[in-house]
Parts: C-alpha cells; structure tokens; sequence
C-alpha cells in the first residue's frame, strides 16, 4: 500500500475511533461531574464554582445571569429572594405590567450589565441563595471521585446484583464454551450420515430474531416453575449456541487429522482425543466465544427483565435501570454515570487482557480447510 493511502486508512480509523470514544469519554467525564452540571453539554470537564457566599468563601451552583440593573428582593411569602428589574419596584412594590402591586423588601441592589453581568448563586444543595458579580466566580477544574462510592450507595444492593451477575456469567461461558465445542467437535471431526444437512440446519436458526421465540420460551419456563429464579437465564447455554458452534468448527477444520489419527492409534478414545489433543489447541478460539458469551451475559438486560421478579435476584443491568427510576422521580445522573462506568470497567479490563488470543482466534479461524 502506497504512503498516501496508507496515512488515509490511518485516519479513518482513528476517526471511527474517536466516534466510539466519544461517549465512553462523555459517561465518565458526566460520572465526575456535580448533579447541577450533568445536564450542562457543552461542558465536558467538571468544575468547582467558588464565590462569597453567607460571608466566607464556599462552593456555589451559578445560576441565571442578570444583565441590567435591577434589585435582588424578596416577596411576601416566598422562600428565596428572587432578581426584578429596578425599573418595576417602586415604594417597596413590584409593579407588574398586569396585576396589582405585590409588596416585596429589598435585599440588595444588583448594578449590572450587559459588559459586567451580575449572577444568581446557590450553595450545593440550594438551601442557601445569592447574586454577586460574574468576575468574582472562581472556577477551576474539578473531578468529583466520591461520585463512584456514592453511585455503589445509591445501589442499594450493588454487591448482591454484582454476585448474580457473575453467577450467570460463569454458568453461561461454563455451559457455552463445553457445550459449543463438543457440537463443532462432531461436526468438524466425525464422519456420520446427514452431517452437513443438519449443520446447514443449525446454521439456519440463526436467522431466527430472538422476539419470535420469546413467547414460547417463556411459556416453557413457567410450565418448569423456572420464572422469578436464575435458571432460564443460563440452562439454554448448555444446549450449544450456532454461531459458537459454527466458529469453532471452522477452528477444528484447520487442525491437521493426523493428530487425531495417531492417538486413534494409540489407543485414545474418542473423547479423550477431544479433550487432551483438540481442545488444547484451540485455546484461541475457545477465549473468543467466552469473551463474547461473558460480554452477552454481563449486559444482557432483556432475559433478567423479563424472568426475574424478585430483586434480590436482580442483575446489575436491572440495578441501572432501577437507578434511573428512582423513588424520588428525580434521576441523579452523575450516580447514574459512575455506576455505568463501574459496571463497563470489567468488561473493558476482560477484553485487554485477552486481546492477544481473541485477535489470534478471529484472525485464524476458517485459513485453512
């Protein structure tokens, strides 16, 4: 490939790149911010507001500025001192363009401008309200990294939806994994009538979308009594998946039956041969279905919706949602954000790790048949 081709494939990768980076960037950066500025999207970096607030120097929220003369003053009745134009309080009255005159006390006269704006300020929690001049707001950059205990708080039962999920991680990579290649094994490596019809077979259940078995399903697993239990989400792993199984076939295909052969005479059973010669070489293979069946189980958010009744027995995906529908109705996004970057940093440090034999299994499989 020619320099200038080359450096073109370069940068639309690293384009591409960044379209993926950028919201993962976006849900950690929002997981480090304050509640006030998690609904602010030009502002990506989070920062800490300070100005005089109640006599000493504290953390504020700022709010809406104000831009042209006018008296910070309270109404009669009200909880907070609000910000009217000069112009519309006369003899201790705000005097509306509609409606009678309300009594209000003035609290402070704001001399603001369009050059020199003046801004309305809160502490954190909105409990205490002010309004003082845009210049003297001190703002520096600030990563809130208590977010992150708080977000595992704010999940009531993090840890037990964190045991459930790894549970039925473990199980399903556990039953796909055996189950998947003892299938590709009989179909890569054994010679019967109808293998090839029936492999042609399995592969068409893949065009089968999951909605049009869900109803039946369902259906089955309540006549077991398996609804409100665990068991739905990982029985069906066991019983072979056919992309794995079509994935490691290939696999098996590109190992040379010599090997098979030798052991055949030597003694070995057929099982044998599978499990201490077979399977041993196909360890890349093997890391990219687990990777892949880990990844579905640990987002999955469909299954435990809808066989899980007990939250108990919730997974940690069903922990999120729960998040988002808070009691309150209110949903704390920067607890929301931490606990998502908490539940993707697994999955991210799984793939790292195993990056090696997951490309050498995608790359080698199917090169030879």
């Amino acid at each position: 490939m020619r320099p200038p081709a080359r450096i073109l494939v370069h940068l639309i990768l690293v384009a591409g790149a960044a379209m993926f980076i950028l919201p993962f960037a976006w849900m950690v950066l929002t997981a480090l911010k304050p509640l006030s500025q998690t609904t602010q999207p030009k502002l990506w970096l989070p920062r800490r507001y300070e100005a005089q607030l109640g006599g000493r120097e504290q953390e504020v929220v700022p709010g809406a500025a104000v831009t042209e003369p006018s008296l910070w003053v309270m109404q009669e009745g009200a909880k907070q001192p609000v910000a009217l134009p000069e112009a519309t309080v006369v003899d201790g009255a705000w005097r509306p363009q509609a409606g009678a005159p309300l009594p209000v006390t003035v609290v402070k006269r704001i001399p603001a401008s369009e050059e020199r704006p003046w801004r309305e300020i809160s502490d954190p929690s909105g409990a205490v309200r002010d309004v003082v001049a845009q210049a003297s707001i001190r703002s520096a950059i600030s990563f809130r990294w208590e977010n992150f205990p708080r977000a595992v708080r704010a999940m009531r039962h993090f840890w037990r939806y964190l045991a459930n999920t790894l549970i039925l991680c473990i199980l399903n990579v556990a039953g796909t994994v055996l189950s998947s290649s003892l299938v590709a094994y009989g179909f890569a490596r054994l010679e019967w009538r109808g293998r090839d019809r029936l492999f042609a077979l399995l592969l068409a259940t893949m065009m089968i979308p999951f909605p049009v078995v869900m109803v039946p399903l369902y259906t089955l697993f309540r006549w077991l009594g398996w609804v409100g239990t665990l068991q739905p989400l990982w029985v069906g792993s066991f019983f072979a998946n056919a992309f794995n199984v079509f994935l490691l076939r290939q696999f098996f295909r590109t190992i040379p039956r010599d090997l098979s052969e030798a052991a055949r005479i030597d003694g070995c059973s057929e099982f044998r041969i599978f499990w201490q010669i077979i399977l041993p070489l196909c360890r890349p293979a093997l890391v990219v279905v687990a990777l892949f069946t880990f990844l579905g189980a640990w987002n999955d958010f469909l299954g435990p919706l809808i066989y899980l009744t007990d939250e108990r027995d919730f997974t940690l995906a069903l922990g999120l949602q729960a998040m988002k529908t808070s009691e309150s109705g209110a949903t704390e996004w920067h607890y929301l954000m931490a606990a998502s970057t908490l539940v993707i940093l697994p999955v991210i440090t799984l793939f790292f790790v195993a990056q090696r034999s997951f490309i050498e299994g995608i790359a080698l499989t199917g090169t030879k048949a």
